[in-house]
């Protein structure tokens, strides 16, 4: 597929911040975004090491386009590291967007360090769209307590909603998960993430698809799902990863729609316009707009 392609399955092969800014407002529910961390990964497409100010102007431009798509009781996720945490942080509240949790992902399988301490963590910024209004579901989260562990019988039986330090191990290069992408999240942290923060049918939106693995595990989930991705090669992965997933979801929320390449963020524009007149009051993938949007038409 050529650059700027929209391929089955709603995942579309091209710049994100093209791809966003021909999406309609308040069309996520959720978006989760492991954006580059700019310290010289090898990825096929992408340049990795870019100048300070470079790199902050794509951060400020993607995240932009991320917050204008989040519904009224959106959320936004954003994995970085430790060099990028603190302006992330910083973009997000100057955009309007609350801070709920500045999550640490401790991971229990890192690099041996001989000359310092080892760094066995990643941050994980979550965010709403609404300091109040947002969809949070504690009771699909619930892990078992310390108080259950030692059997205190003053323990909640439904266990407790997670803190804000997680503990998950990375993917070993061996781990059925992997799919050959030099950075791959866990499943088991989107499965979290999609669970707390999104309900089924809910879009789920991913800017930076890389191995696909927010689009399978929102699949699996019964969530409806979009993506955009820089590479090809990745991309067509993407495609493999999904088709091996069964969706919960009826067969109409299922439908998909290959679109052939607009090469441009116009043409890209027309036909997104054009995917969601197929199908009802909708966004690219199906998602009716929210009432946010809505009332920005009718002011307009």
């Amino acid at each position: 597929p050529g650059r700027g392609t929209i391929m089955r399955s709603n995942l579309v092969v091209g710049d994100c911040i093209e791809v966003m800014s021909a999406m309609p407002n308040g069309s996520a529910d959720l978006v989760f975004a492991d954006p580059p961390f700019n310290i010289g990964y090898k990825y096929d497409r992408y340049d990795d090491r870019r100048p300070r100010a470079v790199y902050l102007r794509f951060a400020a431009r993607w995240m932009r386009g991320a917050a204008r798509l989040l519904s009224d009781s959106g959320s936004l996720f954003v994995a970085i590291n430790d060099a990028w945490a603190a302006e992330y942080r910083d973009l997000g509240l100057h955009l309007g967007l609350t801070l709920r949790n500045w999550i640490i992902w401790h991971y229990t399988f890192g690099p041996h360090q001989k000359r310092k301490f080892g760094r066995d963590h990643a941050h994980i910024l979550y965010f709403t769209a609404h300091p109040k209004r947002f969809t949070f579901n504690a009771d699909a989260v619930r892990v078992e307590s310390a108080r259950q562990r030692m059997g205190d019988k003053r323990a909640n039986p439904a266990g407790r909603v997670p803190g804000d330090v997680w503990q998950f191990p990375r993917l070993p290069g061996n781990a059925k998960e992997r799919t050959g992408h030099p950075c791959q999240m866990p499943e088991a942290i989107l499965e979290r993430i999609i669970l707390a923060a999104s309900n089924p049918g809910d879009l789920v939106f991913d800017p930076f698809a890389g191995s696909g693995t927010t689009l399978a595990v929102a699949k699996r989930l019964g969530r409806r799902w979009a993506g955009c991705e820089l590479s090809p090669d990745y991309a067509a992965k993407i495609e493999e990863r999904l088709a091996k997933i069964e969706s919960p979801l009826d067969p109409p929320e299922q439908e998909t729609t290959c679109l052939e390449s607009p090469d441009s963020p116009t043409s890209l524009s027309r036909s997104l316009a054009s995917f969601s007149s197929t199908r009802g009051n909708s966004g690219p993938t199906g998602l009716k707009a929210s009432a946010r949007t809505r009332r920005r038409a009718a002011g307009r």
